[in-house]
């Protein structure tokens, strides 16, 4: 895509002022990742979800969006969970038959409130879209207060560096002036200075649970830390982010349960992002949602629990805007392991 952008631009001077607008344009609009599980979750958008459930779990995912398009955003992840009491307990022994289902009943695991919980995790996120790429490592510690035997309000903070490259490879400029098909000299030694730079990570959150309820804020970016790219005229300036969570989830039966839920996303100057949904649950194991994403996507999502131990999530974004004349939607796959997670009781 940012070589066909850039390709045919008509004069030097104007080739360098659109490649500029262009990558500030995008920059703004998407400066974290997209992700279409959040209601599965939560602790991907929000640090004070970390060690919700009284186990420790693993995610790792991968995320393509907008398909068939080139240089399309592509996000790789690795998360990982639990309260503090279960790092010691949450040992190799514990996850035989992760895959296998064994003879107890495969249920929706229940979160953990009523009680006072220190949790810790961590994260690595591997980000690119054009001609930008971002690794990300974070820490990340909860504190979960009880406010009756019922409900609990967390306080969460995730602290770590990230890596911003940006590569020139992905945003060649041909000199049309020459009429040579050779690369662009001013282009070129436009990014001759650029390099990989380290900012430091800051994030925050709050989040209330209990008895099928949820709801949540969280902030990323909050250092606001500046990268300079290319010979240092142009900054890549990282906004703040906000989002807001929130559901119930409705037991309509033993069998079924309903969570209508919500994820409102801001960054100064784009609009407010919107995003609502509802997710249908079956025998507490498998599990279907759709959603609506304001103006920009429908999303459909599926999943199921193989085991007491494992579960698979997979989501498909059809795109409402122009953009779906060129993509083909976006696909995001989730894998998850429960590590020491007990399995006697249900969640009502």
């Amino acid at each position: 895509m940012w070589k066909k952008l850039v390709k045919f631009a008509p004069v030097k001077k104007w080739t360098l002022i659109l490649i500029v607008c262009c990558i500030g344009t995008f920059v703004s609009a998407q400066q974290v990742p997209q992700y279409s599980q959040f209601l599965q979750n939560q602790y991907m958008v929000n640090p004070a979800a970390t060690g919700v459930y009284d186990f420790m779990n693993v995610t790792v995912g991968g995320r393509l969006q907008w398909a068939g398009l080139e240089n399309a955003p592509k996000t790789t992840y690795l998360y990982f969970a639990a309260p503090a009491d279960k790092f010691r307990n949450a040992s190799m022994k514990r996850t035989y038959g992760v895959i296998r289902r064994g003879n107890k009943r495969v249920r929706h695991p229940r979160m953990r409130y009523g009680s006072l919980v220190h949790a810790f995790g961590g994260s690595f996120v591997a980000d690119q879209y054009g001609p930008f790429r971002q690794l990300k490592m974070m820490g990340t510690y909860a504190l979960h207060l009880p406010i009756t035997r019922d409900y609990n309000i967390s306080f969460g903070t995730s602290l770590g560096l990230s890596n911003r490259a940006f590569l020139p490879e992905k945003a060649q400029v041909l000199s049309v002036l020459m009429n040579t098909g050779v690369f662009d000299q001013t282009y070129d030694t436009y990014v001759s200075g650029q390099g990989a730079q380290n900012t430091l990570e800051l994030e925050a959150g709050m989040y209330f649970h209990g008895k099928g309820a949820f709801f949540g804020v969280s902030m990323n970016q909050l250092t606001k830390d500046f990268v300079q790219f290319g010979n240092r005229d142009f900054n890549f300036d990282p906004r703040m982010h906000l989002f807001v969570t929130g559901g119930y989830e409705i037991q309509v039966n033993r069998n079924l349960a309903i969570t209508p839920a919500f994820l409102v996303k801001y960054v100064r100057p784009a609009p407010v992002a919107v995003e609502v949904m509802a997710q249908f649950e079956f025998q507490e194991r498998y599990w279907f949602a759709t959603s609506y994403r304001h103006k920009d996507a429908v999303v459909a999502n599926l999943g199921m629990f193989v085991s007491n131990k494992f579960k698979v999530g997979y989501s498909f974004d059809l795109p409402i805007t122009q953009i779906r004349r060129y993509s083909a939607g976006s696909h995001e796959l989730v894998l998850t392991l429960m590590f020491g997670r007990e399995t006697s009781r249900a969640r009502f």
